[in-house]
């Protein structure tokens, strides 16, 4: 894709900064509804200044001077497509630069998404006998496990990390930020940081990731 430079293979297997970013404030947020998959919501305004408030916070962390040192790669859902075209205009990099995968979705909820978040009962369901409440798939047979999303986001950094540049921006969503960070900082999917602060436009930066070694 132009704009998108692969590193040298002589210089793959470096050390990676990932700097993950919640997309900005959608429709649905504002709704209180469950977007999780759903495509179409887009952005408000606070959204998109809360978007570029964003990209203010990683011109500050990434070289802009050497934009073949900077990945920007984005979910393809609406409100994180927006968000990473504003981050973007911060960084001084132009929309080709952007790399889209699906892989960066938020955690697929079937028959939930849309749902108003007031009308959904607030006392936990117990997972049945022997079941971990990651490994269950809330929303019927069309959603995800915490588990299937820990799948697909390893298998999109076995792909990613080894030709990553210094520094990967990956724009996401906020339950797929949280599984990102625990398997870049070495825990597992059932240990989640449920209280780690992800607001929308939020930045969350971990260094030092080792790519996994590339095949010769």
């Amino acid at each position: 894709m132009a704009g998108v430079t692969t590193p040298d293979p002589d210089q793959r297997g470096h050390a990676v900064t990932v700097h993950l970013v919640r997309h900005g404030q959608s429709t649905w947020n504002v709704e209180g509804r469950l977007q999780e998959q759903t495509p179409h919501p887009g952005l408000t305004d606070l959204g998109r200044a809360q978007a570029r408030a964003a990209g203010d916070r990683l011109a500050a962390l990434v070289p802009t001077s050497a934009p073949d040192e900077v990945a920007l790669w984005s979910s393809d859902l609406t409100r994180a497509r927006q968000s990473a075209e504003l981050v973007a205009d911060r960084l001084g990099l132009p929309h080709s630069h952007i790399r889209i995968d699906p892989a960066l979705r938020e955690q697929a909820l079937g028959d939930l998404e849309g749902a108003l978040t007031s009308d959904l009962d607030a006392d936990p369901v117990p997972p049945p006998p022997g079941k971990h409440l990651a490994d269950i798939r809330w929303g019927g047979p069309a959603s995800e496990s915490v588990r299937d999303v820990d799948a697909r986001i390893a298998a999109y950094l076995a792909r990613a990390l080894p030709t990553a540049p210094a520094h990967l921006i990956l724009l996401t969503h906020g339950d797929t930020l949280r599984i990102l960070h625990a398997r870049l900082t070495g825990r597992s999917y059932r240990d989640l940081d449920w209280d780690l602060p992800i607001p929308n436009g939020a930045v969350v930066t971990v260094n030092s990731v080792e790519p996994p070694a590339h095949p010769r």
